[in-house]
């Protein structure tokens, strides 16, 4: 078949090698002549040489300019997105279990780098996070209606990454009914989720399996830190004495405790807090004690002072830790590794008088895969660990 005659853009050796290495992104700095490219084309990507590199996204506001979609010149057409959806919903339907709720798409982990397909239920919520994903967002959406027949699909573009893209920041109905929040149902549990205003494109999917891990864990009197919707509160509940659970958004907390209702639970008390304001003033003592905060770290250069607040959240949690007290300590931070986050704990442990041993080193859950040649694919570190008694 004759490939497509697509605008060519051609980039240096350093791109070259980048792409041949498994990394989709080619900077602008790496690009040497953007030819007639219009924002949101799919291109023809030459490297120095004029060797095709691939079929890639052309951004013209981004630092990131070219985002490759294949290693081959073809049309990124409706053709090209059914086979990589049909190929993304398979994997889900292999590794996602006992939840309505879950990521349907992760961008490059996907091979369709710049977009976000979660699953609530009959319902769909897209991201398009860059020029060329948004440019094709209504071909993408006949595409999953045609595949999956949702009861709506709602296109959260309200990311403040699409700012880098010269993109608007909106919220819109691509197909059908979306209603303003939803129930799911989510390892045994009804959770609410705010698919217009909640975090992210309604609901926190990524903890879903680290929950369980938890919850087998856990014991006694429970502190969950930023507990949000109430993820890890709701899922230990059964398994402890009771739990704390606090956050400093009241609109989350409000959603936390219509959980709770909805599944019976009763031994959770919500407190909206600052976390930590809570932990410095805070006397009682724990059995278990989560901490799953924001990103503290979304640029490298807020890498040092996120270091500094995970190091002072541990430091006071352990203070408050009983021995053979359980510590579950999160970052979504992608700069921040699992390496530093385990020398952070470490000295956390040391400066608090404890030792601690590794239970379970965690990460995303699997409806977010990780891309080996992607470094940014891994995000989300999750680590359980426990007080030795001295």
């Amino acid at each position: 078949m004759k490939p497509p005659d697509l605008e060519k853009v051609r980039v240096n050796r350093k791109a070259a090698d980048r792409a041949a290495g498994g990394h989709p992104w080619i900077f602008s700095s790496d690009v040497t002549d953007r030819g007639g490219a219009q924002p949101g084309d799919a291109v023809a990507v030459l490297g120095p040489t004029g060797r095709a590199l691939g079929t890639a996204h052309y951004s013209s506001t981004s630092q990131i300019t070219l985002r490759l979609l294949s290693n081959r010149i073809e049309a990124i057409d409706h053709g090209f997105f059914e086979r990589r959806l049909k190929q993304a919903i398979a994997y889900r339907e292999r590794v996602v279990e006992n939840s309505e709720a879950y990521r349907l798409v992760f961008s490059e982990a996907d091979l369709l780098p710049g977009l976000i397909v979660d699953r609530y239920g009959p319902y769909l919520v897209i991201q398009t996070l860059d020029q060329g994903m948004d440019r094709a967002c209504q071909t993408i959406a006949e595409c999953l209606t045609d595949l999956l027949e949702p009861a709506g699909i709602l296109a959260r573009n309200d990311s403040s990454v699409r700012k880098h893209e010269g993109l608007p920041l909106e919220t819109r109905l691509l197909a059908g009914e979306v209603p303003e929040r939803v129930t799911i149902l989510m390892n045994g549990l009804k959770l609410a989720a705010d698919l217009r205003q909640g975090q992210k494109t309604g609901s926190y999917l990524d903890q879903r399996e680290n929950y369980l891990a938890v919850a087998k864990q856990a014991g006694g009197k429970m502190l969950d830190c930023f507990t949000s919707t109430g993820g890890f509160a709701l899922h230990a509940a059964k398994h402890v004495e009771s739990v704390e659970a606090v956050d400093s958004s009241a609109l989350a907390l409000e959603t936390a405790e219509a959980n709770a209702r909805a599944n019976g639970i009763a031994n959770i008390r919500f407190r909206e807090a600052d976390v930590f304001d809570f932990l410095a003033r805070r006397q009682e003592r724990y059995s278990t004690i989560v901490l799953d905060p924001p990103a503290f770290a979304k640029s490298r250069k807020q890498l040092d002072a996120a270091a500094r607040g995970y190091k002072e959240i541990n430091s006071r949690a352990l203070r408050l830790l009983e021995p053979g007290g359980i510590l579950v300590t999160c970052s979504c931070s992608h700069h921040m590794s699992e390496a530093m986050l385990l020398e952070i704990a470490a000295t956390a442990a040391l400066d608090s008088g404890k030792i601690l041993r590794v239970v379970e080193r965690r990460t995303q859950a699997s409806d977010h895969p990780i891309q080996l040649t992607v470094p940014e694919t891994l995000y989300l570190k999750c680590l359980i660990l426990q007080v030795l008694a001295l």
